[in-house]
């Protein structure tokens, strides 16, 4: 049995701080481009707060000097102020409402975009660790979340604590002798509470979890539609999902069942509170302590003060499954790449395309054993390599190592002379056209997806290059030629298909060195004869590698890279092979056989 060595390596997910350490974080870094309009919001929530605190106290005014006295004129005039007070406060509560939207979407646009480019900075390690479903849920559920509680903390928080303060002394100024209702319903609504969002944290941090494991069945499923039906598992995939969802919603009833008790709980301290206060205040009154008009404001200021406590307690509500969610995105952003850009890049060679791989090694995280392990050959202009060896050899990985999908954890990948990892990334991809194993299309059009290769291509030279890829006569037949729609994955269109028209992409490239990637599996004998024949001409000054599975698809291959476990076992020409190498004869041997029995 090998042992790994130095080629294994780990990875994991960055880890950050305390959950809330990391939203105060996130809110810290991402708000501060918008200090000006939180500003503005403070100031409008605290004149509009100011203003619903004053209110009061004029209706008491109004019941005290003016009702009881019957002066008729005092009530017009405090009531026109009244009046003029309301439509401040309403004007400011707009307003503040207006200015913290925007602030809140702006906010949540520029965390979408940092995660994206921090997720488009990741190599094929950090996307296997994270996984795709997760990593969209954190981009738009996870990010809703803490853009919600931006909103509201705008729109709400800021107005509770000048209410519940501004409401304290208000409500002092009327009457000390009922200040002790406050002491008492404050600290009773306060732990009450805590107790509930106490028990709410754990249970959002699971449902964000099983929202991932929605997403990853629900996309799996879609992906896989075809393979279901061939192998007839709908039965089987309807059981996986309906337990998926069922998890998801046994979590948010008991979400929603705490949420539930919430609000009962602050309107039962909230309603008792208010009969403890005419209860009181009624003995107060008749003992000539106390005015009408007082006991009036006296309740709606301890009103006030309850509702900023509901208002915070509402907030209380979604900090905990903001803290869960700004969790997850501090893991993105704080994940660095696998493949680190150099401060400096190499934008400048004297070569052209030469390739030299010098005792390259990589191991997935948590791997065993490496996929590739000690791996030296060279690939010259105007050679073609091929790369052989059965399933899981390595041949993808070992292609994934020279355009830095990811980088080697041993040894070195050199592209005219210079290491992948000194080279500025555009510079080095500019160099390399790749043909994926599995071609994937974009939604677009045809001609959408070839400019992927040039931006800047012209009609001609597309179609130049369709024709090389024995793709132009499809093209031609499709109702829109170059403008034929191809949907999310190139799925309109056959495999065959898909696998030209991604040739066809990477040879509008022109690259130094192109990397086919068992790019013509799903082309007949014919075709893959014709495009052969046709791809020499276009890359006789080029680098070209190939993994191919057909022994007749890279016989005349200038050398040969056999490959077995991740090692190489054997170089030179498909003569040679024959020759030196047991486990090339053998895959000859079994296509030979294969070809025979058919």
């Amino acid at each position: 049995m090998r042992s790994s060595g130095s080629c294994s390596a780990a990875f994991q997910p960055a880890r950050s701080e305390t959950d809330h350490l990391v939203l105060l974080r996130i809110l810290k870094e991402r708000l501060k481009p918008y200090t000006r309009a939180i500003t503005i919001v403070i100031l409008l929530q605290l004149a509009g707060t100011i203003a619903s605190l004053y209110l009061p106290s004029l209706n008491a005014d109004i019941i005290d000097n003016g009702v009881v006295t019957g002066d008729t004129s005092y009530i017009t005039r405090t009531g026109a102020w009244m009046l003029l007070v309301s439509l401040i406060q309403v004007g400011c509560t707009i307003s503040a409402v207006f200015f913290g939207a925007r602030t809140a979407m702006a906010f949540g646009r520029d965390l979408r975009s940092v995660i994206f480019h921090r997720v488009s900075d990741f190599s094929s390690r950090e996307m296997a660790a994270f996984g795709a479903p997760s990593l969209i849920t954190r981009n738009t559920n996870d990010v809703q979340q803490v853009q919600m509680l931006v909103l509201m903390g705008l729109t709400m928080m800021v107005s509770a604590p000048i209410m519940m303060v501004g409401g304290i002394i208000m409500a002092l100024r009327e009457d000390v002798g009922l200040s002790w209702l406050v002491v008492v319903a404050i600290p009773i609504l306060a732990l009450a509470v805590g107790m509930i969002i106490s028990r709410m944290v754990p249970a959002y941090r699971l449902m964000q979890s099983r929202i991932d494991t929605v997403n990853r069945v629900l996309r799996e499923q879609a992906t896989g539609i075809r393979v279901l039906r061939a192998f007839v598992r709908e039965p089987f995939e309807t059981k996986r999902f309906e337990q998926a969802n069922t998890d998801l919603t046994d979590v948010s009833i008991t979400v929603g069942r705490w949420m539930s008790a919430m609000f009962p709980v602050v309107m039962l301290v909230l309603n008792l509170s208010s009969v403890a206060v005419l209860w009181f205040g009624g003995f107060r009154i008749d003992s000539g302590a106390m005015e009408i008009g007082a006991l009036t404001a006296f309740l709606t200021y301890l009103i006030q003060i309850l509702m900023s406590v509901m208002m915070a307690t509402f907030m209380l509500v979604m900090v905990p499954r903001a803290t869960v969610s700004a969790d997850r995105i501090g893991e993105v952003l704080d994940t660095e790449s696998s493949v680190l850009l150099p401060a400096v890049g190499v934008t400048k060679v004297d070569r052209r395309g030469e390739l030299d791989l010098r005792g390259a090694g990589f191991s997935y995280p948590g791997a065993t054993f490496p996929v590739l392990c000690d791996v030296t050959f060279s690939a010259r202009p105007g050679q073609t390599t091929a790369i052989v060896g059965s399933t899981g050899a390595g041949k993808t990985t070992l292609f994934g190592l020279i355009p830095r999908l990811f980088d080697a954890t041993t040894g070195n990948v050199l592209v005219d002379g210079v290491d992948v990892r000194d080279f500025d990334p555009n510079f080095l991809w500019s160099k390399i056209g790749l043909v994926p194993q599995t071609p994937y299309l974009f939604s677009g059009t045809v001609a959408s997806n070839l400019r992927y290769g040039k931006p800047d291509a012209t009609e001609g030279e597309m179609w130049t290059a369709l024709e090389v890829a024995q793709a132009r006569g499809f093209v031609e037949d499709m109702p829109d030629g170059l403008e034929a729609p191809i949907s999310q994955g190139g799925t309109n269109v056959s495999g065959g298909q898909r696998q030209r028209l991604a040739i066809a992409r990477a040879l509008i490239l022109k690259p130094e060195i192109y990397l086919f990637d068992d790019s013509f599996s799903a082309l007949d004998l014919a075709t893959d004869a014709r495009l052969r024949r046709a791809l020499k001409p276009v890359t006789a000054y080029a680098t070209v590698l190939i993994v191919a599975q057909r022994i007749s698809t890279i016989a005349d291959a200038d050398q040969i890279v056999v490959l077995e476990d991740g090692e190489l076992v054997g170089l030179g020409t498909h003569e040679s092979l024959l020759a030196t190498c047991a486990t090339y004869v053998e895959i000859v041997e079994s296509q030979l056989k294969a070809e025979v029995a058919s």
